[in-house]
């Protein structure tokens, strides 16, 4: 088996509406080890992050973080520990698009 291990991905969603930031790609499985969220403002927004069994259609069963604060110009961490199949998303939604998202884990073939 090999492993890759690292970011596994970086995104400002763009908009107020649920953006895949991840995909675990084909042939492969992953283990996400954190989720970081960064509010790059003076001002404190709020995020919702998802995972979707092969890419589902959202839904109300997949929220690990739901309208979630992050504080003016600071983070949260999430230390997760999930396995996700290939095709498995990892979701984020912002109410501003000043938040960003960074995933690390390992993916393996």
């Amino acid at each position: 088996m090999a492993e890759t291990y690292g970011i596994l991905a970086q995104s400002t969603p763009t908009g107020t509406s649920s953006t895949d930031i991840y995909t675990v790609p084909t042939g492969r499985y992953a283990v996400i080890s954190a989720v970081v969220v960064c509010n790059q403002t003076a001002v404190a927004k709020t995020f919702r992050l998802s995972v979707a069994k092969a890419g589902a259609t959202l839904g109300t069963t997949q929220y690990l973080a739901y309208d979630t604060q992050v504080d003016a110009n600071g983070t949260v961490t999430f230390q997760l520990g999930i396995t996700l199949a290939e095709t498995d998303k990892i979701r984020a939604y912002i109410s501003a698009t000043t938040v960003s998202f960074n995933v690390f884990g390992v993916e393996i073939t």
